[in-house]
């Protein structure tokens, strides 16, 4: 089978932001690369699951995580939904994102543990963690990941999402900054992580669309989307969630403002390691709840 598309450094230096991303999220994807391969991405949304200074409803995000977990497995109740991804014999690490601007909220931990607590994991093989995951027994023995951090801008990347959320799962993370960190894809096929990570959350319910320079944080450019974005492929949701960061980026500044870094990570995962669909036209996105400004 012929590799098509695959952003080279020659092509990441020489070509603009534009161009990359069609690369990366277009259909630029040759008739024979997987073309069976498709996705499923659910959005789901609800207008009160933040408080107006920005507090996370337990409940409401509870409510939330299970509709979009039993849409995308096809089940009404949400321990049969999870029984499906997780066995009460696994040992479960969720890896989440501690960003002090924007760290993953306790309360859609709290959910995803309730869940893994609900379907028989038992409590001692349950931990959440993220920069000191390669010292907690849980991770390094764990028969199962779930993935889980907000989506945001990101300085080295273009986006965080969830292929990089895997990161601090090797020694040296610097090491795959190189290139946009096109070679985050990489990481996901070392043995700590290689096939466990069930499912991949992107919390999107207050996204950051624009930075500049490493550890950017600026209120302006975050704004109360309040979604979840959920999948089991993470290719497909971090291109969803990219496509997400665009799309409010044209609402915001008036025109067609590409991501300042591309996330040819995103490609690459797909195009090189196999690991997802970044095509969104072989994407099924599925959204539920509120569709006020949905955008994508």
């Amino acid at each position: 089978m012929k590799e098509t598309g695959i952003i080279t450094r020659r092509d990441f230096l020489r070509g603009t932001a534009g161009a990359a991303l069609t690369a990366a999220f277009g259909s630029g994807i040759s008739a024979d690369a997987h073309a069976e391969q498709r996705a499923k991405v659910v959005l789901s949304r609800s207008a009160e699951v933040l408080t107006e200074g920005g507090k996370v409803n337990g409940e409401i995000i509870q409510s939330m995580l299970d509709e979009a977990v039993n849409t995308l497995l096809g089940e009404r109740e949400p321990v049969k939904s999870w029984g499906k991804l997780f066995k009460s014999s696994d040992i479960v690490g969720i890896k989440s994102n501690v960003w002090w601007n924007m760290p993953t909220p306790r309360e859609l931990e709290g959910a995803i543990r309730k869940r893994l607590l609900d379907v028989g994991v038992k409590e001692k093989n349950i931990d959440i963690d993220d920069r000191g995951v390669l010292k907690k027994p849980v991770f390094l023995n764990s028969t199962a990941l779930v993935n889980v951090r907000p989506i945001r801008t990101h300085h080295w990347s273009g986006v965080g999402g969830c292929l990089k959320n895997h990161i601090m799962f090797v020694p040296n993370p610097a090491a795959y900054h190189e290139e946009a960190c096109s070679d985050l894809g990489k990481i996901w096929t070392y043995p700590i992580i290689k096939g466990k990570t069930r499912l991949n959350i992107l919390s999107a319910l207050q996204p950051q669309f624009y930075g500049r320079g490493a550890h950017f944080f600026d209120r302006r450019y975050v704004w109360p989307y309040k979604g979840l974005i959920v999948g089991t492929d993470p290719v497909a949701v971090d291109a969803i969630g990219a496509r997400l960061l665009h799309l409010k980026r044209i609402v915001h500044f008036g025109e067609d403002r590409p991501l300042d870094v591309p996330p040819v990570h995103i490609s690459v995962a797909d195009k090189k390691y196999r690991l997802g669909v970044s095509d969104l036209s072989r994407i099924q996105l599925i959204k539920l709840g509120w569709m006020e400004e949905v955008l994508i």
